[in-house]
């Protein structure tokens, strides 16, 4: 038994949760995620008092209650391509799989624009986990709110992107967010046990303490005042209402929940043929918090009776924790993404039978090789380092933040790049990679490999292969060079480090395993996403020095000890180049081929 292993998933995938008569609200956390934009002018210190006017100045130049990117670049004052950036990623986490937005061909995206409502919440969420500009870079100015000596300066620059985010986890959450000490007490907890990685509950806890304190503001740009009575007294309409989904929602499956409006007491008996009455302002922000708080509790009780031993208690979290425990072990869960954590000197492949539709979260995996052939609506990889990752068929959004050393295949609408260091990206992907936070020595190459189903994943969550948009990598937002702090917004004051486009001669197809040959296969015989000219020609190139050299070889006479030689000399230079490439793995996968 080697210390290889490849582990392939054929369980059948988890049943439904029993429904929950009582459903507790939750944060849609890939609004959270996945739907932050470094961009400067997004970073509002006062959100109400910044979006009020820019609210309105969209709304005049608004058709049919929706806005362009030329009407957002104006009313925010930033780029066109900006503009188009914000609209994509807006698309990418939108709650309404109905939405125009989220259906656009490219080309349509920027005609098509985005509901006003949407994009308001989807504006004023940008402050969440921002890090705004130092307006002093003298450390005298600061030295009576900071020390100006610190058991951490000169040390944690010199740290990797994963060992500092590990160090200054706390630091970071603590200082930029005034969290409850109910709250605080979790998330130390949770740190020491999890590795610095806040879990599945940590992240809720925290998106609905934000939306807790921000939802007066909410609720205020939501609503209409009242003809004749003034600002002061504002109605929210129950499609109004309904845009709150783009933030929280009750129930366990995602985007199979009820309509947001059909869990309140004031919507929920609206005659469907008729329009609803709008209600005071006042009843929501009377019954959201109340529902926050009830959420927030249950997630405390949950964390606190795993802390003190057996309890009856359910928690939402169990299956992600459980993966912690064992090494090498892949959680499955009945609400949220995926986990697939610990994974180490492993190759591991999950199937589109246990990852269909859903979402995944790659973490703190190390010197392995992971398949997660499968359309998939998000992924996030996080924390990973000397490992190669494929992704099938990512239909939204993929993150991969502060990774070291690893190879991510992916096919996906959009990718986004955040804290990695010497990491290669195969990219079939629709959209401009997004590179941001401190990055550094990455590089960009197409898409470089095949299975039999991918064509049919890709069509399945509407990835298009004609557009292919690897090469145009946009890095956004900044860091400080003399700042020890990573920024996940990424707003700071030196520009963030882009990504190189591999050399040609240094390309290579990845070859995946068909380890279900016995299965029913797919169509898919080759690259869905056409190589560059000289990446074409560069693998011919490659090809025609192969054949030259088997050719020499065959046409040189030795004698028979000297064949035994040479044969023996070329085994050990290429099993040399197996383990030096990492590229061992892949042969310990086509075993079992």
């Amino acid at each position: 038994m080697t210390d290889e292993q490849v582990l392939v998933d054929q369980s059948p995938p988890p049943s439904a949760p029993d429904p929950n008569p009582n459903p507790l609200i939750h944060p849609r956390r890939v609004s959270f995620e996945h739907g932050l934009l470094p961009i400067q002018k997004l970073a509002f210190t006062d959100p109400i008092q910044t979006l009020a006017p820019i609210k309105q100045k969209l709304a005049d130049a608004a058709s049919n209650n929706r806005v362009g990117s030329d009407a957002i670049a104006e009313a925010l004052q930033i780029s066109g391509d900006h503009a188009r950036l914000v609209l994509e990623t807006l698309g990418s986490v939108l709650h309404s799989e109905g939405d125009p937005l989220v259906r656009a061909k490219p080309e349509e995206v920027d005609s098509v624009g985005a509901d006003l409502r949407d994009l308001v919440l989807f504006l004023y969420v940008q402050s969440y986990k921002k890090m705004m500009p130092r307006t002093h870079k003298d450390s005298a100015a600061v030295a009576d709110v900071w020390p100006s000596t610190s058991a951490f300066d000169g040390y944690l620059s010199a740290l990797s992107p994963i060992q500092a985010n590990i160090r200054l986890s706390f630091a970071w959450w603590f200082e930029r967010h005034a969290l409850s000490c109910m709250y605080l007490r979790i998330w130390l907890v949770r740190s020491n046990s999890r590795r610095f990685m806040p879990s599945q509950a940590d992240d809720e806890a925290h998106q609905l303490s934000y939306l807790q304190k921000h939802l007066a503001n909410i609720i205020s740009l939501l609503g209409e005042p009242v003809e004749g009575e003034g600002e002061e007294s504002l109605v929210i309409s129950m499609e109004a209402f309904e845009h709150l989904g783009f933030l929280v929602q009750f129930g366990d499956k995602g985007s199979d929940v009820s309509p947001l409006s059909q869990a309140t007491p004031f919507f929920a008996n609206s005659d469907p043929d008729m329009p609803a009455v709008p209600v005071p302002a006042s009843q929501a922000l009377d019954w959201l918090p109340q529902n926050i708080a009830s959420a927030l509790e249950s997630i405390t009780e949950g964390i606190s009776g795993k802390e003190n031993g057996p309890s009856n208690t359910s928690d939402q979290d169990d299956a992600m924790s459980d993966a912690c425990t064992a090494p090498n072990k892949v959680a499955p869960s009945g609400r949220g993404p995926c986990l697939i954590e610990g994974v180490s000197k492993t190759s591991l492949v999950k199937q589109a039978s246990d990852l269909r539709g859903r979402s995944v979260k790659v973490v703190n995996c190390h010197d392995s090789v992971i398949y997660l052939l499968a359309p998939l609506r998000y992924a996030t990889v996080h924390g990973c380092s000397d490992t190669t990752i494929i992704l099938g068929a990512v239909g939204k959004a993929l993150r991969v933040e502060h990774c070291e050393r690893v190879h991510v295949i992916a096919a996906s609408k959009r990718v986004c790049i955040a804290n990695c260091r010497e990491c290669v990206f195969f990219l079939g992907v629709n959209q401009r990679p997004l590179i941001v936070g401190d990055n550094h020595k990455l590089q960009v190459a197409p898409y470089n490999t095949y299975y039999s189903h991918l064509g049919e994943h890709m069509s399945e969550v509407g990835l298009e292969s004609t557009i292919n948009k690897w090469d145009k990598p946009l890095a956004l937002g900044a860091v400080d060079p003399h700042d020890s702090l990573s920024h996940p917004a990424g707003v700071a004051d030196a520009q963030a480090e882009s990504a190189a486009c591999v050399d040609p001669d240094q390309f290579v197809n990845f070859l995946i395993p068909n380890w279900f040959s016995g299965e029913d296969t797919g169509l898919t015989k080759d690259n869905p996403f056409p190589l560059p000219d000289p990446y074409m020609a560069a693998q011919q190139r490659n090809l025609k020095n192969l054949d030259e050299t088997r050719r020499s070889l065959r046409e040189t006479p030795l004698e028979e000890n000297r064949k035994k030689e040479l044969s023996s000399a070329l085994h050990v230079y290429f099993k040399d180049w197996l383990y030096a490439s990492g590229n061992i793995r892949q042969l310990y996968c086509l075993q079992g081929d």
